[in-house]
């Protein structure tokens, strides 16, 4: 999520919430992990994000995958100093 945070910003973000994270799979040794966020919402300088972790089960490989975690994260852009600064 920081990733893509960071690339919408053009800029370092930091973390300032993390809401309605759900747990509903494990991942498994040999799993392949696959991350998604999708931009919910952009403030002055916030932007939320709803994030989906998803696997590929390992000696399956047949392109089906299965939802692990989601949840919303809000994170701040930062200047050179640390300070939150527009988006």
């Amino acid at each position: 999520g920081g990733t893509a945070a960071a690339q919408r910003a053009k800029s370092r973000v930091a973390t300032v919430g993390v809401e309605a994270m759900s747990f509903h799979r494990p991942v498994r040794v040999g799993d392949v992990l696959c991350c998604y966020a999708s931009l919910e919402k952009q403030g002055t300088t916030s932007l939320t994000f709803r994030i989906e972790a998803w696997v590929i089960r390992a000696g399956t490989y047949q392109g089906d995958e299965v939802l692990v975690t989601e949840g919303h994260f809000t994170f701040v852009a930062l200047d050179e100093s640390g300070r939150k600064r527009k988006v």
